[in-house]
């Protein structure tokens, strides 16, 4: 047989030429460079931005809750990912949130995942210069360039699409072999991608439909019961994670399946899914994207832009098809089944919800979905590689021998052996070899140009961070504040962190994990505040009113150790409110305020013209303000109850 990309001397079994064996494989150097080059095209991407979102509440969850098992092991979203907590930990003990670490964490992360696809394309399908085409496919696919740039998402994927392509290689090599040890890679790679992100489980479906669609002899029926008796001892390791697994999980999970309000949305979200994200992320699209805040974009495709997706799609799928037949047919038949899988996990917890209008074109919902694509591509273009006479011990099939092939007919795909139809050239290919090798060079510098276009308007978005510009600023002004500066709790700006996050979205825990975090009180006599581009300013309470006192000149006078009712100029609403009481007094002394049938809060009172930040909790149209000392006196005709703002200049 002769490989794609190989001349028939170099297919025949003739005693190996030790000069040639010593000879670099260029296949392996293009591999090389273009792996690089991609996580060099990655890193320049990734370091434009910074922490967004979820990572400044892991961070935060991180800093407060350190090694103790009830922060490593709580659930985050719902997620449960103990060994992505823990490397968080060590990474903001080391960093706090300089952005470097955790980018640089990413990109190594990619280049790990990139060198393993390689070596797992080299094993399953014959060498030759075709496989370059689902490594492109992949190392530079922009829809996956926000696992290698948001930490909360990369700490997720990262391990999982590595965990995928391990167990990947380990069930194909056990396959092959039927080695133990090969079973012990393969359950030991889901185990620890369990321990970074649950979602992980879909690495048992990946093996067990690789394994299925691309080994398993036969038509649909025999192919499944072939492969559940034929390689049992794998199913029988991930079915004891898988079920050990669930019953911690579904313990402390709480259930985020959803209802999908209508058939239209549905609708909408499969044409989404397999209309634009799919498709784009299979050609180096989606060549345009949708700013979403302070996070990564979204697919934002246009409609001519899905056309012409579909028809280079459509045009590789039936050029695979035509020149590889069962094999080809087979490997899309994988990436039907597995993306149908993940878009059933998806539209279950993401339909019904606020999300649900975009659900369909989130980039890291493709993370895996790209890889096993990726996968799929390479086995319909090459083929699969046969087994090497050192890759087995003893035969796959205790029916047949090593080196039997089976017929190349439609219902029956490649066993362990592969089938010619699998492993050997297709005459076309055969018959015109300089016109394929020009496609396929061509190929790939369309693949990799519409990839690299993709990612310039994926970058501008990135790098435009809320997140980095307000902690910066607020860092620069502490820097400068003058001694005593306090600051009452309130959530940072919602692009910052948004309140789904609460109470992880409040100031005093976004500054907590800082070594010299601002201080945060209840009450104060001077009082600042972050603005929303995190300056520091002087605080303000805006909202409402009390209505004026009768006294003239003084408002409301307080004395005797009487309670003065104050009437408020309108309702306010029964929950946490500051406070602002512009007074003058007569002596040194304390007081009490209490709103409505709230808690009553103390406070100092100084002799002279002096005002009051308070923190309450309460509601209605009246506030209570009491002086304990009854020789004191003290006047007010300046109450307002509301938000903290910063004071108006002038």
């Amino acid at each position: 047989m002769t490989e794609p990309g190989t001349t028939a001397a170099q297919g025949t079994t003739a005693a190996p030429d030790t000069t040639a064996a010593r000879r670099v494989d260029p296949i392996h150097i293009a591999a090389v460079v273009l792996i690089t080059a991609s996580v060099f095209w990655r890193a320049s991407i990734t370091t434009r931005g910074f922490l967004t979102a979820d990572d400044f509440p892991i961070i935060a969850q991180a800093d407060a809750g350190g090694l103790a098992p009830g922060h490593l092991f709580a659930l985050y979203n719902n997620h449960l990912m103990p060994a992505a907590r823990l490397l968080t930990w060590v990474t903001h003990r080391l960093t706090e949130y300089e952005y470097w670490p955790y980018a640089a964490l990413m990109v190594i992360g990619q280049l790990a995942v990139s060198v393993a696809f390689y070596r797992l394309l080299r094993l399953l399908l014959p060498a030759g210069w075709a496989l370059l085409v689902p490594l492109c496919l992949f190392v530079f696919n922009p829809m996956t360039l926000e696992v290698s740039a948001w930490w909360a998402v990369g700490i997720n994927l990262l391990p999982m699409q590595l965990a995928m392509i391990v167990a990947i290689g380990a069930q194909v090599r056990y396959i092959r072999t039927r080695r133990r040890r090969h079973l012990v890679a393969l359950g030991a790679s889901v185990v620890v991608a369990l321990l970074f992100f649950e979602k992980a489980l879909l690495v048992v479906a990946a093996v067990f439909l690789v394994t299925l669609c691309l080994y398993a002899p036969g038509g649909p029926l025999r192919a499944v019961l072939t492969t559940i008796r034929r390689w049992w001892p794998a199913w029988l390791v991930l079915a004891g994670i898988s079920v050990v697994y669930l019953a911690g999980y579904l313990s402390m999970s709480e259930s985020a399946l959803r209802a999908p309000i209508s058939a239209g949305e549905v609708g909408a979200f499969l044409q989404q899914f397999y209309g634009q994200s799919l498709p784009a992320g299979l050609v180096g699209g989606p060549w345009t994207w949708l700013d979403a805040s302070d996070g990564p974009a979204v697919v934002a495709l246009t409609r001519t832009a899905q056309w012409v997706s579909w028809a280079i799609v459509a045009a590789f799928v039936g050029g695979t098809v035509w020149l590889r037949r069962t094999v080809a047919v087979r490997a899309w038949i994988l990436l039907a089944l597995y993306s149908g899988l993940t878009a059933g996990l998806i539209g279950a917890t993401r339909l019904g919800s606020g999300f649900s209008g975009v659900a369909g074109l989130v980039p890291r919902y493709f993370g895996d979905v790209l890889l096993v694509a990726a996968l799929c591509a390479g086995v319909a273009l090459c083929g699969l590689r046969r087994a090497e006479p050192a890759d087995a011990t003893e035969p796959a099939d205790a029916t047949k021998p090593a080196d039997a092939t089976e017929p190349a007919d439609a219902t029956k795909p490649a066993d362990a052996t592969m089938t010619a139809d699998a492993a050997a050239e297709p005459a076309p290919i055969r018959d015109h070899p300089q016109p394929f090798a020009t496609a396929l060079a061509v190929g790939l510098v369309l693949l990799i140009a519409s990839s690299v276009y993709s990612g310039v308007d994926f970058g501008t978005d990135w790098r435009s961070k809320a997140s980095r510009d307000y902690l910066h600023t607020a860092l620069a002004d502490l820097a400068t504040a003058e001694p005593g500066t306090v600051f009452m709790d309130q959530p940072v700006p919602e692009v910052v962190v948004p309140g789904l996050s609460h109470p992880w979205n409040l100031q005093s825990r976004f500054f907590a994990p800082l070594d010299d975090e601002p201080v945060f009180v209840t009450k104060a006599r001077k009082l600042w505040v972050f603005d929303a581009s995190g300056h520091v300013r002087p605080a303000w309470v805006k909202g409402v009113s009390a209505a004026p006192g009768p006294a003239p000149g003084c408002g409301y006078q307080v004395a005797g150790g009487r309670t003065a009712r104050i009437p408020l100029k309108a309702t306010v609403v029964d929950y946490w409110q500051a406070v602002r009481i512009g007074y003058i007094s007569d002596r040194d002394t304390t007081a009490t305020f209490r709103l409505g049938d709230g808690e009553a809060v103390p406070f100092d009172v100084h002799r002279g013209l002096n005002a009051m930040f308070l923190l309450v909790s309460g509601g209605g149209n009246e506030a209570q303000l009491t002086v304990d000392d009854p020789t004191a006196t003290l006047c007010t005709d300046e109450i307002e109850i509301g938000a903290l703002v910063p004071q108006p200049v002038g």
